[in-house]
């Protein structure tokens, strides 16, 4: 493809401009940013595990500069269990890559209403049958029937809503299956931490494992001191 005809598609056109304004902002305006980044490699201190939705971009929800967080996207979320054999494991290559190599001090679950990998779940028809997506989405399948078993005759919005939350948690137990990240945990405080965006209503919930429910953030204690 030349580049003519690359920039004569609209959507690509928008995206180069918007590069062209990262560009004149990160190497002229802020190259220092890159200049550290580029020399003494990247130190971020949270590894953040999205949803691949685009409406849930956590570099833009957080505010976050480059070189602050890690982040892997995948569908929904999640985080498969611990396993030993040697396939092709990119949501678990990643996570070791953060915690081993990088040792970020934090690993964060980042679920999100309106969730369309949570609703395959309840709506099956939404996704191709036998396909990747349906078979990935069986890592929350325990996160489906518990709240279907707590909530039963609810529609199916609230049993997304509920999902979502609830998928995050098996996340979370998930992570504690890798013996790098149990090993990080006892022996350098490693935190584990799942949060919740409804964007909807542009709220961020998080995990209170000591009452084993969400809890809405109060931002107005969000104040950083460095």
């Amino acid at each position: 493809m030349t580049q003519e005809s690359l920039l004569s598609k609209k959507e690509i056109l928008r995206m180069m401009a918007g590069f062209r304004r990262f560009r004149e902002r990160f190497f002229k305006e802020e190259h220092s940013v890159y200049d550290s980044l580029a020399s003494a490699g990247q130190r971020p201190k949270t590894l953040m595990i999205a949803c691949s939705d685009s409406r849930v971009d956590p570099a833009i929800l957080f505010s976050s500069s480059p070189g602050d967080i890690f982040v892997v996207r995948n569908v929904a979320n999640l985080v498969p269990p611990f396993e030993s054999n040697m396939g092709f494991h990119g949501v678990s290559a990643a996570i070791e890559f953060a915690v081993v190599n990088l040792q970020v001090e934090n690993v964060v679950i980042l679920g999100h209403r309106q969730c369309g990998g949570i609703r395959s779940l309840f709506q099956p028809e939404n996704v191709k049958e036998g396909g990747f997506v349906a078979q990935w989405m069986t890592i929350a399948k325990e996160a489906k029937e518990k709240v279907l078993a707590a909530l039963p005759g609810q529609d199916v919005d609230h049993l997304c809503r509920e999902c979502e939350k609830t998928s995050i948690v098996t996340s979370l137990n998930n992570l504690r299956t890798f013996p790098f990240i149990e090993s990080a945990v006892q022996s350098r405080g490693l935190q584990l931490i799942g949060v919740y965006f409804d964007l909807e209503l542009g709220h961020l919930s998080f995990y209170d494992d000591t009452a084993d429910t969400f809890r809405e953030l109060d931002i107005t204690k969000a104040h950083p001191t460095a």
